[in-house]
């Protein structure tokens, strides 16, 4: 007896022959280029799921640049000039005994040490606030060559106004008027005449004179003459976040094998 034999449509069989189902079962896989069609016509995309690269860009946090500048700051050269309201140098007080300041007949100065290590320690002592009773140090008044009258570009002994005005001296030496100026604006007590530390004051006070010259030689600086702050601005060094964006470095995102970039799962096989 001949086996009852019916006619299947051609998709059927194949469909049949793979283990997929029926057809309508294999038009509507979710990634399948009939599924596209189907998603149009439904309310969710089977493929709209959040695409695991949409997420937020690990790069995209606040850029630790674009905080608050550091040099932002108020600027230290803007507050309130420490020489300006009542200059010390300019008080009008009782008269000094010029014996405070005049170094003695017979003194030996200092010299046991290379004047290059002198002046590097002279710097150092030149802005050290310790020296003085009040908080001040020579830079505070004299910071980039600022507050010299213009007698400083003569050599010493030459006469200074603070000196004859607060001790009646026609003429001073250097080193007295490093005396001069720990006893008036830095109201201090005199340093040694034979000490080391009034030799390394001395010795950077002539590189600050000769500074001071070939400025004076070359026009001078307007703006020098009683700003403090005329010096370079600490602020103006090579800004800590001028360097580069640590952001913007390669997006690890875009390296290769970026699980977005592939093929997109959804998008209809070729």
């Amino acid at each position: 007896m001949r086996p009852n034999l019916t006619l299947r449509p051609i998709p059927y069989l194949i469909a049949a022959a793979l283990g997929a189902g029926s057809a309508p079962a294999l038009a509507a896989g979710p990634c399948s280029p009939c599924g596209a069609r189907r998603a149009a016509a439904s309310s969710k995309n089977p493929c709209g799921a959040r695409n695991p690269c949409a997420a937020r860009n690990p790069c995209a946090p606040r850029n630790p640049c674009a905080a608050k500048n550091p040099c932002a700051a108020k600027n230290p050269c803007a507050a309130k000039n420490p020489c300006g309201a009542k200059n010390p140098c300019a008080a009008a007080a009782d008269k000094l005994d010029p014996k405070l300041v005049t170094r003695p007949k017979g003194t030996k100065l200092y010299s046991g040490a290379p004047t290059a290590a002198l002046v590097a320690e002279g710097e150092r002592l030149w802005k050290d606030p310790k020296l003085s009773t009040n908080g001040l140090s020579c830079n505070t008044c004299h910071q980039g060559g600022a507050a010299f009258q213009p007698s400083f570009a003569k050599p010493y002994p030459h006469a200074v106004e603070m000196a004859t005005a607060r001790a009646g001296m026609r003429s001073v030496a250097m080193d007295e008027m490093v005396q001069l100026c720990m006893v008036v604006p830095m109201a201090a007590k005199p340093l040694g005449w034979q000490s080391r530390e009034l030799a390394a004051l001395t010795a950077y006070t002539g590189v600050v004179q000769k500074n001071f010259m070939k400025t004076a030689a070359a026009g001078g600086n307007p703006c020098a003459a009683k700003n403090p702050c005329a010096a370079r601005n600490p602020c103006a060094a090579k800004n800590p976040c001028a360097a580069r964006n640590p952001c913007a470095a390669r997006n690890p995102c875009a390296a290769r094998g970026n699980p977005c970039a592939a093929k997109n799962p959804c998008a209809p096989r070729r």
